[in-house]
Parts: structure tokens; sequence; C-alpha cells
């Protein structure tokens, strides 16, 4: 069988026979050769089946749309456009434009095909042949498709036997439909869906005749300039109003003239001007954007992780779409009402506890944001003291601590490869002896640290890692300040730790998909999980830092933590109730500082929203203690100074062999004669350090006594003595306890009785710049 090339090459040999001759001599030798190719054309249903628009619509679970997402990057492609729900003034300005005799031929309109033929044996371009069906063959057939310098006569043929052989097996509407929906427009734009809601902002079906003629126009010349495109587009506006007003005529029945009372309708003048102009406003915008909806961090993120995802129109996934609104909403309201606080970013996210899966994830602010395309969720910031929860978890776990063991809240100096590391609580003030319980509940940072010296760094990180926090660097890295933070961590990691406490300390991977789930890994032991659920539950627990009535005090069982980074650059709030784990991130996504926003402030009341949404109308119950957690009743022996208990007699959880009744509160000493006083705090020889992140006036050093049996604490008085120190700062003030105001120096800090006598004294030396 001679090859389509050379079918050509002798039609064209022939060219001593006459001009119609000819193109049928041609059209008969290519006729054979070709129509096995064209057999190979698709149906209509599988061109409709294999049409893949360019976005991916991002469903919920319930089937709701929540995000258009583009990802197709070659071309934009809409939605498939039936036929009846495309504008008929497009219809009939595609046809007037491109095929006047669509409607009657059978695929190739013979008059231009001969005058084509003709036309190529003298020059290097066809012009004027291709009828819509012909065109629609090149665009289901690559072949057939037109290159840069133009059509070839072999094309051109080509084309004409893939026409008859589509308008064969396809309908007329099945055609044009088809046409409409595949045609380049202009750029990257692809189908008349594409086009419309790119252009004019609107659905196919709202397209205006003049809004049609220029659609009509790209076909013809997709990239031209706007005047060019105008002046087309014109022309076949003309063309429309013209058919208009022939369609509507009165007919008459008995003559071939309309009567005097029944003139002819007359056909409106087209201001091309005017239509140069718009085409160039329009032309210049673009009123589709790339990606909108609600979740258009959380489509990238399933897209990604879900690849057979992107094959598909639109997608369920795991998001509910109420959760998702009222995250969006209350994290917009409530940066709103902080505004003048400098804090314009946030992130939401919602896990189910049992699934693993994402039922809510709001990755920025949106408008409200510098820097909307940044994903709270997977951004790593400084967790705070959010991370707190798990060392007391492990601490329990190895029987270091029970949640009744009393911690000292204290000034502390703790010596490092790099130094004194020098913690401070929040508040930069002091507690003295607390619990564990409460130590946790108000976030005490001090205690923490001393629980971190018992467990160490390394452990702790691993303890980290074995909750799907990926750590950067190592524990020796972080030292001790990794108890109050200072490693860096993403929400959706924290949230799904924390969801793993919510699990009585088994991890599993968030679920993405129908993919097969791990199983899951103890990470943390099920008795310390609960009794640290147990200890941030705790209202009464954390009402020395947030009060009894704060908003983190849900009408139902949860159990959540606060955080705030060094300098509050981050606030998050994770907790869990019964089914869900959430967590809120607030702060700048320029790592700017925020102006008095705290954990109660800042990220709770979005928490509360949510979690409130959540269990509207489900329950919430505390759950129940593993096998060998028990509780048992406790007391607090007296404070050797005040001579109060720390904290009052209650019941308290206990995992097995830990249980004790009764706890004293160490480095008591020895005893002290009568009427004598001894110096707790600080410690002789201390070296302390001033921190030149935390302002001068906010620092203090606690300064605490305890007395014989005559316990006349009131009429002490203490005073410091050295060379640097002014007259006036000299002394502290009076009774068993007082503050001091740190001065660079070496010092001698004395504890005086009401008589003159000095009952103690304390060397130290004080490190750091000088301050005013």
């Amino acid at each position: 069988m001679w090859s389509v090339s050379a079918v050509v090459r002798a039609s064209l040999s022939l060219s001593f026979l006459p001009r119609r001759l000819l193109a049928r001599t041609a059209w008969l030798c290519l006729a054979g050769s070709l129509a096995g190719h064209a057999w190979a054309l698709p149906s209509y249903t599988e061109v409709r089946a294999d049409f893949r628009p360019s976005e991916t619509w991002i469903l919920s679970r319930e089937g709701e749309p929540l995000q258009r997402l583009r990802t197709d990057s070659a071309a934009r492609r809409g939605n498939w456009t039936p036929l009846a729900d495309i504008s008929p003034a497009l219809r009939m300005a595609l046809v007037l434009s491109e095929d006047q005799r669509f409607y009657a031929h059978s695929g190739v309109d013979w008059a231009a095909v001969t005058a084509a033929a003709w036309g190529n044996l003298w020059n290097s371009r066809t012009r004027g042949a291709s009828t819509i069906t012909m065109q629609l063959a090149g665009l289901l057939d690559e072949d057939w498709r037109q290159s840069g310098s133009g059509r070839s006569v072999t094309q051109k043929l080509g084309q004409a036997v893939a026409a008859q052989r589509l308008e064969r097996s396809w309908r007329k509407d099945q055609i044009l439909e088809a046409y409409l929906n595949l045609v380049p427009f202009r750029g990257e734009i692809v189908g008349i869906d594409a086009l419309s809601r790119s252009l004019f902002g609107k659905a196919p079906h709202g397209l205006d005749m003049q809004e049609a003629a220029i659609a009509a126009a790209l076909v013809r010349a997709p990239n031209a300039s706007a005047q060019r495109v105008a002046q087309r587009a014109c022309g076949v506006w003309g063309d429309m109003l013209q058919a208009q007003s022939f369609a509507s005529r009165p007919r008459q029945k008995n003559s071939q003239n309309p009567s005097p009372d029944q003139g002819e309708h007359p056909v409106e003048t087209v201001r091309c001007e005017v239509l140069e102009w718009q085409v160039s406003q329009i032309l210049q915008q673009r009123r589709w954007p790339a990606s909108e909806g609600e979740a258009p961090h959380f489509a990238r993120q399933w897209l990604q992780r879900v690849p057979d995802s992107r094959k598909a129109a639109a997608v369920r996934t795991s998001l509910r779409a109420d959760v998702q609104r009222v995250a969006l909403q209350s994290l917009k309201q409530h940066l709103l009402e902080l505004s003048g606080r400098n804090v314009e970013d946030g992130a939401v996210v919602v896990l189910d506890n049992a699934s693993g899966e994402v039922l809510a994830w709001v990755g920025s602010s949106g408008s409200l944001s510098q820097a909307q395309e940044v994903d709270g969720v997977l951004a790593r910031r400084q967790p705070g003291s959010t991370l707190k929860p798990f060392l007391y978890a492990q601490a329990i776990a190895e029987k270091r601590l029970t949640a009744a063991s009393l911690i000292e809240d204290s000034a502390a100096q703790i010596r490092t490869a790099n130094g004194l590391y020098i913690p401070q609580n929040y508040d930069r003030s002091f507690k003295g002896w607390v619990s564990a319980r409460t130590a946790l509940g108000a976030s005490l940072n001090v205690p923490a640290v001393r629980t971190l010296v018992m467990v160490t760094p390394d452990a702790f990180f691993e303890q980290l890692q074995a909750l799907g926090l990926r750590l950067p660097e190592s524990g020796g890295y972080y030292g001790y300040s990794l108890a109050l933070g200072s490693s860096e961590v993403t929400l959706l990691d924290l949230t799904n730790a924390y969801r793993a406490l919510a699990n009585q300390g088994l991890y599993t991977p968030v679920a993405w998909g129908s993919a097969a789930r791990p199983a899951a890994l103890r990470a943390v032991d099920a008795g310390a999980a609960f009794v640290v659920g147990d200890m941030l539950a705790d209202r009464n627990a954390r009402a020395m830092t947030f009060g009894l009535d704060s908003v983190l005090a849900t009408r139902f069982w949860t159990a959540v933590k606060t955080g705030t980074s060094k300098d509050m650059r981050d606030n998050w709030v994770v907790g869990w109730s019964a089914r869900y784990t959430v967590g809120v991130w607030v702060g700048n996504a320029s790592g700017a500082s925020m102006h008095s926003v705290s954990g109660a402030s800042g990220a709770a009341p979005v928490w509360a929203e949510v979690m409130g949404h959540l269990h509207a109308r489900q329950p919430s119950r505390p759950p129940q203690p593993p096998v060998g957690v028990a509780q048992q009743a406790v007391r607090y022996g007296a404070d050797p100074v005040t001579g109060v208990p720390p904290e009052s007699a209650r019941q308290e959880w206990f995992l097995p062999g830990t249980a004790q009744a009764e706890f004293q509160m160490g480095g008591a000493g020895s005893q002290v004669a009568a009427g004598a006083g001894r110096i707790l705090q600080p410690v002789d020889g201390s070296v302390l350090a001033l921190d030149p992140d935390i302002p001068p006036s906010r620092q203090r050093v606690q300064l605490r006594a305890r007395a014989g049996e005559a316990r006349e604490t009131a009429q002490w008085r203490w005073r410091v003595a050295g060379e640097t120190v002014p007259a006036n700062r000299r002394a502290l003030g009076q009774g068993a306890q007082a503050q001091w105001f740190p001065w660079p120096g070496r010092h001698r800090i004395e504890l005086v009785a009401a008589d003159g006598r000095v009952l103690d004294s304390v060397q130290i030396e004080v490190r750091g710049a000088g301050v005013r």
C-alpha cells in the first residue's frame, strides 16, 4: 500500500489535468490509504469519557464541594459542557464564522476543498477549506493537526477522510459539542467552559451575542492582538445581527416582497471602535483563579499524598464541611478581634482520634494574611509548653514522678557545656513547692526543666521521635531548653502526637485516602498517657495560671494544653476529647512577635469554639483507666516556712507500684535552733546570669528563708551588700520571702533579725550587662 506522502506526490505530478478533476483524483487516491487511519478515530462516548478538566474539585466526605484546584499546568480546561448548556448565540457565531454549511455537508465542503487543493499546488499554505468536522478530526488525532507552518495537503486530505468518518458515526450536535469543548482559544485556554469563566467570568450558557462574537473570533486567531480580534469579532457580530434580522422577517404567502406595513427589520449598527476597547479589557484580565474555595492547603496535600485523585475531576476526602467552615470562620473572626496586637496568621487542624483522618485543615487566615500561600499546618514553629505533657508522661512511665509528686518551682541554675541555664516561668515569678499535676496544669517552666534533668534530653528526644515529632537536631543540641519547646515542629505532627495520648499512648500516622493503615505503635505507656490526660483535664490544676473559669474549661470532658514560644512569636493550644483532637496555632508567618497575646487570649478561643461545635450534639466522657491504674487519697506535709501544706489533700491516680499516701517538701535540711533563721534560696555560691531577652524590670530572684520554733519571721529584713550596688537598692524587703532585682557583680545577701543580728548570709555572683 502506498504511503500518504507518496500518494500526494503522485497526485501532484498530474498537474496537467483540469483543476476539479485533479482534486477529485487526489481525493480518490488518498481515500484508500487514509481510510484505515481514520477508522481508528474514537467515538463520541470515548472522547467524552477521556476528557479531563485541568482543575480538580475537592469534596467533603459528604460530597459537598470545598475547593477547586488546578492540577494540569499544560492547559486550562473546565468541565465538559453539553451543547444544551452552551449559549445559542455562541453556536450561531461559531457556525457563521467557521463553517456556514455545517448542517448541510457530510464532513467535507467540496467547493472549499477543491479551491484549497489547487491553491496548494502553488502556495505553501492551505487556506479556507477546513470544516468544523475536519477541525475536530485534527483535535482528536495529532496527525491531522496544524503545525507552525500551517496544514499540508496531506493533512488537509487526511482530515477530510477522518471528517467523513466522523459524520457517519457521530451526530451533528455531538460534533459541535465536542468541538466547542476541545478547541483551543487563547493562550493555555482550551474549551468553551474555560474561556467563558476565564475571560467573561460566567458559565457558557450566559454568553451574549457580543461575547459570542469575541469567542468565535478567538477560534480563528487565538493569540492575535486585541485590535485584530476586535476587527474579526466585529465582522462576526455583524453577520449574527444580519442572520437574526433575516430569520425574524415575516413570511408572505402570496408575494416575494414584504408588505409595506411589514418592513424589514433594520440591522443594528456595529460600533467596532467600542468593541475594540472592550476586547482589550477582556484579554487583559483573568476572572477565573487557579484555585478557589475553603480548603486550598488541604487540597494540595490531598492531591499530593493520594496520587490517584489527580486523575479525577472530583474526589471525596476526609474533611467534614461543617467543621472546616467553623474552623475557618472562627480563626478569621478571632484574628479580627486581635487586630492591633500585631497578629495576622493562624492555622487549625482537627483529627479523628480513632481513624486518624483529617476532619478540618485551615492553613491560613486567607485575606487577613500577607502570606496566604504559607501553610501554617505544615510550617515548623517552636511549640513552647505544648511538649510538657510528653515529658511528664515519660517521667511518670519511668516512675521518676507521680502526679502527686512535689517539685520545687524556684530559681534554678543548671550547669551545661555552654554555661549556666536559668529557666524562667512565663510570669517571671516562682510558686515554691507544687505537685506535678499543678506544674503541668499551670504550665510552670522551672518544674518542667527539673523533670527533664531526671529524664535527660537525649531520652526525651527519643520519646518525641516515637510520637512522630521529627526534630531536626539531636537532644544534646537542644539541651534542657527542650522541656520548654525550643525545637521546631509542625502543627499537624504536634496534634497527631496529642492524638496518641488520646489513644492511651498508641501512635499511628495521619490517615490519607484509602491506603492501608499501619499497625499502631506503643509510643507512651498507657497508664502514663491516662494520668497525663487526667492532669490536663483538671481545671483546678490550671487555676493558678488560667483561673477556674477560663476559655479552656469546656462543658464536656477535654484535656488541653497551651504553649507560647519565645518573644511571643507563636501561640498554641492543642487538646482532645473522647473522639477528636484539635490543634490551633496563632502568630505571624513572618516570625514577628505578637503584642500581649497569651495562651488564653490567642489560640484558646478558636480551639474552644471548634471543640464546642464538634460536641454540640455529642457527649464527651472521661476515659476509663487502664488495668492497674488506681486512685488513692494523698495529703501533703506543712511548709516549714509558712506552716501551710503546699496543696490540699485529694484523690490522685497512680501507676502500679507508685502509690503514696503522704508527700513532704524536700530539701528541708536539719533543725534550726529556736529563734534562728536559715536562708534557703539562693544557695551559697550561686552564679546567676541575666537573660538579655527578658526585660530587666521583669527579672527577679526569689529570696526564701525558714525559721526555728519562735517563727519571728515578720520582723526579719533582707539586705544585700556589694561594691556595685547603689545605696537605694540595698534594702530588699521583710519577712521569710522577698524578691530581689539582680545587679551585676559579687554580692552578699544577708538575713537580719529585728535586733540587727545577721541570722544567715550567702555569697552569690550575678553576670550580665549592666542595667539602668
